[in-house]
């Protein structure tokens, strides 16, 4: 297949070095010192103290000059998507896809869905709209990334654990496309397989994403500090009672239990978590994707959401602050 990864941080990264790997013909789309980096010493990934380079791909921070991909591997920030939107399309072959890897509710949620919101644009991760009208939900595949990986310098990532991308249709059926992709995905070293509820499994991840990744960045702790403190504990099961609420309102359901998500959070052990990276690095913080946009989704199904309100308000004055002051926010040795 001929893939392109728009947005090569480290799920993107991650992705592309074992996509290539695999015989794949890869392209990137990254920029600033990491872009610099891959274009002049390759794609280093870390995988259980082994490292391998990667040099065979197409690596640009222009879009417009990627064209007939069979796959387009959508890795940015949900708040990173509308200004390329209107590029995403003309990335692809006349059959080729675009997989969104985003955290969260994503701008396809309402999308194929049958119930009383169907086709709803979901305004905190697409406000006007020109996400759903830029890119045709024919041409969308559903998958969510549960590994975790961390750049460790530009043009190098580390693999921390896990390696599941579970992939679904947003109408639920199991086409050749793909169920093509998810044997790609395998075939690259991944676990993956196809979903007949993409969204079921969408708030699985995000069950803990929504709680632990704000927590983390409020109090610089990991995932396992978070989980092993009584106090932090409680408040992301409250912030993920109340997700769960919502889901269940909206058809969707949970194959694990709220403590085993927990457990499973906490066995990850001293994990810094996306948001907490960004924040120590001065980046926006993912806030609406994760948090901002369940709040939305509790207000269209008359769900009471106090932790997750208090938390959001906190942790996005958090991040205007960071960003207004232009400031890195980075735990130091005392």
């Amino acid at each position: 297949m001929k893939v392109c990864v728009v947005g090569a941080g480290a799920i993107g990264g991650m992705m592309a070095v074992k996509l290539a790997r695999s015989g794949h013909e890869l392209s990137i789309i990254a920029r600033g010192a990491h872009l610099e980096a891959i274009n002049a010493n390759g794609l280093k990934y870390i995988e259980n103290g082994e490292e391998s380079v990667v040099t065979d791909l197409v690596a640009t921070s222009d879009i417009t000059e990627i064209t007939g991909q069979d796959m387009v591997l959508l890795a940015v920030k949900a708040h990173q998507i509308e200004p390329v939107a209107d590029k995403l399309m003309g990335m692809l072959s006349d059959t080729g896809v675009i997989v969104t890897l985003q955290n969260g509710i994503p701008w396809w949620y309402f999308q194929k869905l049958d119930g009383e919101f169907r086709d709803s644009i979901v305004r905190t991760v697409d406000p006007d709209g020109a996400i759903a009208a830029a890119i045709d939900p024919d041409r969308i595949i559903g998958c969510i990334a549960f590994p975790a990986a961390t750049i460790d310098a530009p043009g190098v990532i580390r693999h921390i654990e896990g390696n599941r991308y579970p992939v679904g249709e947003l109408d639920g059926s199991e086409s050749e496309r793909v169920q093509a992709i998810c044997d790609a995905f395998v075939g690259a070293g991944f676990k993956s397989f196809v979903l007949p509820d993409i969204r079921s499994e969408i708030w699985l991840k995000l069950w803990g994403n929504l709680s632990f990744n704000p927590i983390s960045a409020l109090t610089h702790s990991t995932l396992v500090d978070i989980c092993q403190f009584p106090q932090t504990r409680a408040l992301a099961a409250q912030m993920m009672t109340e997700a769960q609420q919502i889901a269940e309102k909206l058809g969707a359901s949970f194959r694990v239990s709220l403590e085993r998500r927990i457990e499973g959070a906490e066995g990850v052990g001293k994990h810094k978590t996306s948001m907490l990276q960004d924040l120590e690095v001065g980046k926006a913080l993912e806030i609406d994707g994760m948090l901002g946009v369940v709040i939305e989704l509790g207000e269209q199904t008359s769900t009471s959401t106090p932790a997750m309100n208090t938390v959001f308000a906190l942790v996005s004055l958090l991040n205007k602050t960071v960003q207004e002051e232009g400031i890195k926010v980075a735990g130091q040795p005392v």
